[in-house]
């Protein structure tokens, strides 16, 4: 364990890892993906310029099939994020890695104006989405990590997002939810994405509080804007920095951290931000039961940083 976060390894018999702790950055942007698509792949670039043209080497095709991610599919994949009206990207590690630490996910939709929702879908969002192994923060800094998450906001007119720990893994797999809810109490800062369903329920609300918290329209405005919100933030460490177009970024402290429940360590500044954010936070209604993880628990871990 590092002095921020613990190691999670979890490994299948045939070797390669299912489950690790993991840096999640992604952005939810309530606007038709035929008008961010530009955006999206100017993100899609900044990151690979970030993480070398090699970190990525496999993407899932519309058959759900893994395909190599050569020049052919490099192609494609601009393609489809210039012309689909649904793209739906999916991109990994190349497959010698038997750890999944990198990675690209965009669910695109028509959403239509000037509400944007889908029919019978009212909080549908397009969804940005990348990964960067928890080893980038130590080889690189809590700095560059910071500075490459707002240059991949910067082209996304975001409602929200979410840069910070998390747990990274096979979650369709059987017992997996119950290995992260055996930590993830001890561990409050380690985020749970599911971005790809978030995409279609999170509306203009906001998850938790992350390392940095991004926001926009309409809960910065109701908020009172960058300067309202910081009136409201008192935390050593936590400052709020006002970016273009109405936007905000909230950053909790020098580093993300993990905390760690069993040591007395809350994160004091996390559970501030929640309270300011309370009358905003989405909390899980429509998602099946799920025995490794109740509904119960479920609700619990939502409000971690409030009760």
């Amino acid at each position: 364990m590092s002095g921020h976060h613990p190691r999670i390894r979890v490994y299948h018999p045939a070797g390669h890892c299912i489950l690790r702790d993991s840096l999640s950055l992604c952005f939810y942007v309530r606007h038709p993906h035929q008008e961010i698509a530009r955006g999206v792949l100017q993100s899609l670039e900044t990151y690979l310029n970030a993480v070398g043209p090699g970190a990525l080497g496999r993407y899932v095709e519309h058959s759900g099939y893994t395909q190599l991610l050569d020049e052919t599919g490099w192609k494609e994949i601009r393609r489809e994020l210039l012309e689909d009206e649904w793209p739906g990207v999916r991109l990994y590690d190349d497959y010698s890695n038997l750890e999944d630490q990198y990675g690209f996910d965009y669910l695109g939709k028509p959403l239509g104006t000037p509400a944007p929702s889908l029919d019978g879908e009212p909080h549908a969002s397009c969804m940005v989405g990348f990964w960067l192994p928890t080893e980038y923060l130590e080889e690189h800094g809590p700095n560059r990590l910071r500075e490459l998450a707002l240059q991949l906001a910067a082209p996304l007119p975001f409602c929200f997002g979410q840069v910070g720990l998390a747990f990274r893994g096979e979650m369709s797999l059987l017992g997996m939810r119950r290995k992260v809810r055996e930590q993830c109490f001890r561990y409050p800062g380690l985020d749970i994405p599911d971005p790809s369903w978030h995409s279609w329920k999170l509306g203009t609300r906001v998850r938790g509080p992350s390392w940095l918290t991004f926001l926009g329209h309409p809960v910065l405005g109701e908020l009172g804007g960058a300067s309202g919100l910081r009136s409201r933030l008192s935390s050593p460490g936590t400052t709020v920095q006002e970016l273009e177009r109405e936007r905000a970024v909230i950053t909790l402290g020098p580093w993300p951290e993990a905390g760690d429940t069993e040591q007395g360590q809350t994160l004091p500044a996390y559970r501030e931000l929640a309270r300011v954010l309370e009358p905003w936070l989405y909390q899980e209604q429509l998602r099946p039961a799920d025995p490794d993880f109740p509904p119960e628990d479920l609700r619990r871990w939502e409000r971690r940083f409030l009760d």
